[in-house]
């Protein structure tokens, strides 16, 4: 992807207004109104955010313009779809946002391509919280992963998020003689503070898909922090069930959130 480039879609992101909390704050409240107008100021004044996204995505072979383009589709999405009665800032919760409308038009076209040293990386971290469960019988945290292999939490995140296209969560990484563990088991921990996003990622309309069990399986696991045989323990069900239940119940809210 081109680099430094000022003129994107027509574009001169040099010249890019950048809005102050108060003003966001004030336009959002017309657009929560009706009002056209601030809400074609409140994406220009947030267009910075598709330009910081789509750096992330620089070894594609993507045109910059088509990217910013998609960026901005999930630009707008995020803005259509913002609580702003959440305690979650917009950028938090909109930068997600671009990201997944990115990397769905790349997986889309087959163009993204995953590089040795992110895969590594990647397996890397789940082959370490595998063990870090094993040995402490609790999930660990990004932090406790990243002093466990020696690299920095920042590039965990982007690793694991970089291979969740090529594969898919429901992807066995061992069987010993029980219940398979696939990846999604590995790297369910959404507890840590650089994730909290998800957690107001649409999450509360999500949820209100699920039935009671499901709900509460979901909030121990993602919210909590628990492992499976946690909440097995807790809700008076097998291990096996609370894996089905949870993949049950994270199919039900993806169909919703990918619609």
């Amino acid at each position: 992807m081109a680099q430094g480039k000022v003129e994107i879609c027509g574009v001169n992101t040099s010249k890019l207004p950048l809005l102050k909390a108060a003003e966001k704050e004030a336009l959002f409240s017309r657009i929560e109104e009706g009002d056209k107008q601030a809400r074609e100021q409140y994406i220009e004044g947030n267009l910075r955010l598709v330009l910081s996204v789509i750096k992330r995505f620089s070894s594609s072979n993507e045109n910059v313009d088509d990217l910013f383009q998609i960026g901005c589709i999930g630009l707008i999405k995020a803005i259509d779809n913002f609580d702003s009665s959440l305690n979650v800032k917009f950028s938090t919760y909109a930068v997600p946002m671009i990201i997944g409308e990115i990397r769905r038009f790349l997986r889309d076209n087959n163009s993204i391509r995953v590089s040795r040293s992110l895969k590594d990386t990647a397996y890397k971290a789940i082959y370490a919280k595998e063990n870090l469960v094993k040995k402490n019988m609790k999930e660990p945290t990004i932090n406790e992963i990243a002093e466990e292999i020696g690299i920095s939490k920042e590039d965990i995140v982007y690793a694991l998020d970089a291979i969740q296209n090529p594969m898919s969560l429901y992807e066995p990484v061992f069987t010993d003689g029980g219940d398979t563990l696939y990846v999604m088991d590995q790297i369910s921990d959404k507890k840590n503070k650089e994730e909290n996003w998800v957690e107001h990622l649409s999450l509360s309309e999500a949820m209100k898909r699920l039935n009671d069990r499901e709900h509460e399986i979901i909030s121990l696991r993602f919210f909590e922090g628990k492992t499976q045989m946690e909440v097995a323990d807790m809700i008076g069900i097998s291990q096996a069930q609370v894996s089905r239940l949870e993949k049950n119940a994270l199919k039900t809210m993806k169909n919703y959130l990918t619609a």
